[in-house]
């Protein structure tokens, strides 16, 4: 998932370097994605070098701070948070394919920083162009066919963060709507939590657990053969559920995945 070199475009499948047609972007990947799902990350790549951009994932980052924010680390929160300024402020674009990265990054830097103007207006520039994956490929790339295929009825579920933070509810659906194959059938309560909820799950175990069997519930009455999601964090949580309850069978998959193929 890393390059070797800060500014050198990600080599995803051969040796041809992507040509550089609308800009560059840089790929916050995500600790979760890096370390337990890094093909989330190769998708995000295909969708974007798709839309005609060049992509680069700067080597060393890590994470966004946002663990140590909600756990109340501050020291650790604002040390990430700076690393992570340092790495990506050269980049046009900074896209992110999780809401809750992306909002910790546009929302509540903000809040790290408050006490420290020069940083604060760093944060504040990186904020607005940093972008959710899905909102950056509908409201920026405007891009209007997906490279990947799929062929099934899916179930959409509105993450938290993505929903509640950056306004991330119809642009997964816009392009889900551009492939042929996808029915898409809305599940009961489709933006309520998972029960994830980052350290949350952690803390309350009994209320994540009663929370992520509810909406286990909610997919499984649509009888979908996938359910689709934009946080990582979300997707292990439905999918440990699913699995607990017996059910084998759904797919619980990251809409990257979806859009690119080879999900």
């Amino acid at each position: 998932m890393r390059s070797t070199d800060n500014a050198a475009p990600v080599d995803t499948t051969d040796d041809t370097p992507a040509l550089s047609v609308r800009g560059r972007v840089a790929l916050m990947v995500t600790c979760l994605v890096d370390l337990m799902r890094p093909g989330i990350g190769f998708a995000a790549i295909r969708l974007l070098e798709s839309a005609g951009y060049e992509v680069v994932v700067p080597a060393a980052q890590t994470c966004c701070g946002q663990p140590g924010w909600n756990s109340g680390d501050r020291p650790a929160a604002r040390a990430l948070a700076q690393k992570l300024i340092t790495e990506f402020e050269a980049y046009e674009h900074v896209v992110v394919p999780s809401g809750s990265c992306a909002g910790m990054i546009r929302m509540h830097y903000r809040d790290v920083f408050a006490d420290d103007s020069a940083w604060l207006a760093r944060a504040a520039a990186l904020a607005g162009r940093t972008h959710e994956l899905t909102d950056f490929l509908v409201n920026v790339a405007r891009l209007a066919r997906v490279p990947g295929s799929f062929q099934g009825s899916i179930t959409y579920h509105d993450s938290c963060a993505g929903l509640r933070e950056l306004g991330v509810k119809t642009q997964p659906r816009a392009l889900l709507a551009t492939m042929p194959g996808v029915e898409l059938k809305e599940m009961p309560d489709c933006e309520e939590c998972c029960g994830f909820g980052g350290t949350f799950s952690v803390k309350f175990g009994e209320i994540s657990g009663a929370l992520a069997e509810a909406k286990c519930a909610s997919i499984a009455s649509t009888g979908a053969n996938a359910v689709v999601l934009g946080d990582l964090g979300c997707m292990l949580s439905i999918e440990g559920r699913l699995r607990r309850r017996g059910d084998e069978t759904t797919q619980v998959l990251h809409i990257a995945q979806v859009l690119a193929g080879g999900g």
